[in-house]
């Protein structure tokens, strides 16, 4: 493919500023990446959408995804979780290549509708699982799948943040089962389930817990206090296809946790273990070794490590989203498929349904 990409974006806030930080990111850093114009920047209010597309450096804006598709070769689907099926439907019936955020779908049904477009489009299209692109997470892939730590038996994931604790913040559609879908499961778990089976697997089955500590509270600018409809926390116990076992927690209401993302995995020769808070540092507990050693992954040798800094000049959250974005541009010049694809966000999706639906009948779920 030799003309540039057109590209449309749904949504400015937080991750649409990281994906037009990273298109930005791509020319200086990739040059093998597709050459990409930032065509059209979709949002509600037309003001504000354009305020952030001089920010972000698009051409135009729109206030309906509708007339932002028909001329655009991708679009990044990056608003809330209630619009992620009907645009991106429309976008593959279109032949237009998605990148949707995660969750794919508030609903398995709404995700397994995504996956049915894609299957009969020739359009290309992803999901934003970001934290699979993460260097440390990528060499603890290559150590997994060379065998070098043997077969895992155990894992552990964590995701917690503190947004949430005061009873006194703000009502947001993310309190919303309607438009967000659930609440810590899906915003968090969704990301800790994901990077699971990238790393060890399919999941088997399920046992779930969900709690919301909150039960109404008051949007911002004040009103009328709403209910809370979703989760403010969940843990789960699981079981994978291949045998190990597994725990799995994520809250918003864990007070001095910003963005507190973790996993240990446990196998037969060795162990790993990460934290999203020291995202360029993997714990590694090699063969033989008496205890874990910090791996800097910073190397030129390692996952993406040519493309930035010299060794020891770290990284950080936002780089993920520029390697995702690379990695899906890429596909889609290559007319490959997109890794990980909306089939990944409808598997994720079927665990999450499967946690939910094992907290309301109290015993463990098949996923």
């Amino acid at each position: 493919m030799t003309d540039a990409l057109s590209v449309a974006a749904l949504g400015y806030g937080f991750i649409g500023e990281a994906h037009a930080n990273a298109l930005a990111r791509l020319p200086q850093f990739f040059p093998d990446a597709p050459d990409v114009s930032r065509d059209v920047l979709v949002g509600r209010d037309e003001t504000a959408a354009r305020e952030a597309a001089d920010r972000f450096g698009f051409d135009r804006v729109e206030t309906d995804w509708r007339d932002a598709i028909e001329d655009v070769d991708v679009f990044l689907n990056l608003g809330p979780n209630h619009v992620h099926v009907e645009p991106t439907v429309a976008a593959l019936e279109a032949g237009v290549h998605v990148l949707c955020e995660k969750p794919l779908a508030p609903t398995v049904e709404g995700a397994e509708r995504v996956v049915d477009a894609a299957e009969v489009s020739d359009a290309t299209a992803g999901v934003v699982f970001n934290y699979r692109f993460l260097p440390a997470v990528q060499h603890a892939k290559d150590l997994l799948d060379a065998g070098d730590l043997g077969t895992v038996r155990h894992v552990r994931f964590q995701y917690l943040q503190d947004w949430l604790v005061d009873d006194d913040a703000p009502w947001t559609w993310r309190h919303d089962a309607e438009r967000a879908g659930a609440g810590a499961l899906g915003d968090l778990g969704a990301h800790s389930v994901d990077l699971a089976r990238f790393l060890v697997g399919d999941l088997e089955r399920v046992s779930g817990h969900l709690a919301t500590f909150t039960e109404e509270r008051v949007p911002e600018g004040g009103g009328d206090p709403r209910p809370v409809t979703v989760d403010d926390a969940f843990t789960a116990q699981a079981e994978f296809e291949s045998g190990a076992l597994g725990t799995f927690e994520a809250s918003r209401c864990a007070p001095g946790r910003k963005n507190g993302h973790t996993f240990e995995i446990d196998a037969s020769e060795g162990a790993l273990a990460f934290d999203l808070q020291r995202p360029n540092e993997l714990e590694v507990k090699y063969p033989d070794a008496r205890g874990f050693e910090t791996v800097l992954v910073t190397e030129d040798a390692d996952p993406y490590g040519e493309h930035w800094w010299p060794p020891g000049h770290v990284l950080g959250w936002e780089h993920s989203v520029v390697h995702q974005d690379y990695e899906f541009l890429s596909a889609v010049a290559d007319g490959s498929e997109a890794s990980p694809d909306v089939r990944d966000g409808l598997a994720a999706q079927r665990v999450l349904a499967a946690v939910a639906a094992s907290d309301e009948r109290g015993e463990w779920v098949s996923v």
